[in-house]
């Protein structure tokens, strides 16, 4: 089994913070959103991890892609980056991976957070993860027929068509058919939004008779902003409290101060007369001093006094301080 994760671009919607990471390689309670994606997408599949190819830009550096490649090596798996340096669509974006499309394969863009738990249908010729969302008409979706099985990908019905969302992860029993049916949308130049999208490939797979069944996930987690990343580091941190993971570093120095669990705490934290949590994560080396957090993403080294913070996101390097509350700061900010 392959797993291929386009992630070409910074992502602008989460700017200051992507001007300096890309936007998969920021952490969602205390760790990458990317390396989460990938292993919980490992733990789904329950089979033996042969390849992770990751699609990005050039620019993101071989810092990036060697953090990358350690993802791959984790699994057990040979780790692959592919370039992308326009941005022409997903379509483009695999196909720049088109060295690796063979045999069984999951796709799953790299902004996307899961939980899910069920046993994946080998059988079929292709599997699309859905979740059901109460506004589908918001959404791409799909349209099952008395068989279960996806006959059509409706994007932002105006009229309802079902209220299963397609989610950005995809299952391919042999991922090559995928790549001859892109081929054919790149060479007869088919764009749609200006760009070359998988869905067309999918359709075509589909026209030719092939079997798209559903795979449902239990929760859905979008990174696509500041507000839905610190909710969904917020999600993220109930489900690992849940399921008893440990989340606050041994070492953490508490100066009359408080953890109000959920909270990832990192390592060479301080807190100084501080409450912290519910739902907040802190990065490794953070400094907190005279302040109150919640509902909040902090990264690393970063120093926060006299503060009263709820829905924030705080990259690496800061500081802050001062009476603002609902604040999106980037790496090595200063707000004093």
């Amino acid at each position: 089994m392959k797993i291929i994760v386009p992630m070409a671009g910074r992502g602008s919607r989460l700017r200051p913070h992507t001007l300096t990471i890309p936007k998969p390689l920021i952490p969602v309670a205390g760790k990458p959103m990317v390396h989460r994606l990938v292993e919980d997408i490992a733990g789904v599949l329950n089979q033996d991890i042969e390849e992770v190819a990751f699609i990005i830009h050039e620019s993101f550096g071989k810092k990036v892609e060697e953090e990358l490649l350690a993802i791959a090596q984790k699994l057990g798996a040979k780790g692959t980056i592919y370039y992308q340096n326009e941005a022409l669509g997903t379509g483009h974006a695999i196909m720049c991976a088109k060295d690796s499309l063979s045999g069984p394969a999951v796709i799953a863009y790299a902004d996307t957070l899961i939980r899910a738990d069920f046993d994946l249908d080998q059988n079929a010729d292709s599997v699309i993860w859905v979740k059901q969302v109460e506004e589908p008409e918001a959404f791409g979706v799909v349209k099952l027929n008395d068989a279960n099985e996806i006959v059509e990908l409706v994007e932002k019905p105006a009229t309802f068509v079902s209220d299963l969302a397609v989610i950005g992860i995809y299952y391919f029993k042999d991922v090559a058919v995928l790549k001859n049916e892109l081929q054919l949308v790149l060479d007869n130049n088919i764009i749609h939004g200006g760009e070359y999208q998988i869905n067309d490939g999918i359709k075509q797979m589909m026209a030719k008779g092939m079997t798209f069944v559903p795979g449902k996930v239990d929760e859905w987690m979008d990174c696509g902003n500041k507000n839905v990343t610190v909710e969904t580091n917020s999600r993220m941190l109930g489900f690992l409290h849940s399921d008893g993971e440990h989340l606050v570093d041994f070492d953490v120095k508490l100066e009359n101060s408080t953890i109000i669990p959920p909270c990832y705490i990192g390592k060479n934290v301080v807190l100084t007369n501080a409450t912290v949590g519910p739902n907040v994560s802190l990065g490794d080396g953070c400094h907190v001093s005279n302040s109150t957090i919640q509902n909040s993403l902090v990264q690393t080294h970063s120093h926060i006094k006299n503060a009263n913070l709820d829905n924030a996101m705080i990259g690496n390097h800061a500081s802050f301080d001062g009476k603002f509350t609902s604040i999106s700061i980037g790496d090595y900010s200063v707000l004093e």
